[in-house]
């Protein structure tokens, strides 16, 4: 009996670590794999993405501006900056052209009241010293309220709420010119989900915002 010799292991271990490499390389350009989406324990979009880098030829005619065309006149982007006490209970957003306080309704108010406390009026006097700082003569003071309750509550209480703020406000600011626009939106602009307590508790507030020094 002549002994059948087995094929030899190597030339199909060698197809593998082919397919295995034009797998890798593939991948490395950037190029979708057939089964990428088969791989286990991969979520779709973390495949790898990199991709060789492009030669830009700057004579490319596509890259000139059409005939008679212009480039828009350079603009600085105003950059926000917020900074929010650890409770939560105010904050403040600067911007290149304005001041912006939020404060919460509970550390001004008591439930359901625009009677201002003690310690509320400490922190508006915080909010003067800084409009005097800025010499800022134009002054919002804007009132916000949850969804909870009627819509036509909700905007009457905000606007007493904004009122009590604008009357200290009055108070401290005893320089002549200062002018206030005052407003009570109610449930509108609402700055978090209304549908959880800590999210009616970011929107219950009063806003007040002025100009920004240019000096």
């Amino acid at each position: 009996m002549i002994p059948t010799r087995s094929r030899p292991a190597t030339p199909r271990l060698a197809l593998v670590l082919t397919a295995a490499t034009l797998m890798v390389v593939t991948n490395v350009y950037g190029a979708v794999s057939a089964h990428a989406d088969q791989t286990p324990g991969v979520p779709p979009g973390t495949e790898a993405s990199a991709s060789a880098p492009v030669e830009v030829d700057p004579a490319d005619p596509d890259l000139k501006l059409p005939e008679g065309s212009t480039l828009a006149e350079p603009k600085v982007l105003d950059i926000k900056q917020v900074v929010e006490d650890q409770s939560g209970d105010e904050r403040r957003e600067d911007t290149n052209s304005d001041v912006k306080f939020a404060l919460q309704a509970e550390v001004l108010f008591g439930k359901d009241s625009a009677r201002l406390s003690a310690q509320a009026k400490a922190r508006i006097s915080t909010i003067a010293e800084e409009i005097k700082a800025q010499n800022a003569t134009k002054i919002r003071v804007f009132g916000f309220t949850d969804n909870l309750g009627s819509s036509a509550h909700g905007d009457v209480l905000s606007r007493k709420r904004a009122d009590a703020v604008q009357n200290v406000l009055d108070q401290e600011l005893t320089s002549a010119g200062v002018t206030y626009e005052v407003r009570g939106y109610g449930e509108q602009y609402p700055i978090a989900d209304n549908s959880t307590e800590s999210g009616r508790k970011k929107n219950r507030r009063v806003e007040v915002s002025f100009p920004r020094s240019e000096s």
